[in-house]
């Protein structure tokens, strides 16, 4: 008997590690098999549901969707790992949310904005995490290389767009920020092995 689409695409959910497309989840299947758009979509809706009061959820982020551990719960499992996360310094959490904000931007903008000269390691972090690339250059002398945030970004922090970041107007003071952007950094880095775990 063949199994239920809703349960071919949950197990393939758990066992990619990643979020997968509706393309993709529709290649899982041979070509002459493979299921409708509409038909995925259906699979994920009742995954959904089904998840609805439980310890984890299905999340749709840019790259696609993925079987997580719910976000208020996070704390609780992040504690199966003994190393902590790395904290992230002010510096980069501005860094980081200029260039969400504000992007593309050059280097030169950001210290301009920020006030003080931009590490180099701050924006070699932010690259080697996969958050931000280069996407363009200014049309200026020197051609300063414009900034901006990647899909690996709003995958991590549970985003499907730019849209969903929260408008600048709802943000408190920088220094209340910070801890809750530490704490979200640190639940996300929790979440790489938690995604994969379901």
């Amino acid at each position: 008997m063949e199994p239920e689409l809703k349960y071919i695409i949950e197990a393939a959910l758990l066992a990619a590690g990643e979020p997968l497309s509706v393309e993709r989840l529709q290649r899982l299947f041979p070509h002459d098999q493979q299921p409708g758009t509409a038909a995925v979509r259906r699979a994920l809706a009742a995954l959904a549901e089904d998840y609805e009061h439980r310890g984890i959820e299905l999340k749709e982020v840019a790259s696609g969707y993925r079987i997580q551990v719910r976000t208020e719960l996070a704390s609780w499992v992040a504690q199966l790992w003994a190393a902590r996360p790395g904290r992230y310094s002010r510096a980069l959490l501005e860094t980081l949310a200029l260039i969400a904000y504000r992007q593309p931007i050059t280097r030169g903008e950001i210290e301009e904005i920020r006030g003080v000269a931009l590490s180099t390691s701050i924006m070699r972090t932010l690259q080697e995490r996969g958050w931000i690339h280069v996407a363009g250059y200014r049309p200026l002398p020197g051609r300063p290389a414009l900034f901006g945030t990647t899909r690996a970004f709003l995958d991590y922090f549970n985003l499907k767009s730019l849209e969903e970041l929260p408008a600048l107007t709802e943000l408190k003071d920088w220094r209340d920020v910070q801890p809750e952007l530490e704490l979200c950094l640190a639940q996300a880095d929790g979440d790489d092995t938690v995604r994969a775990a379901g």
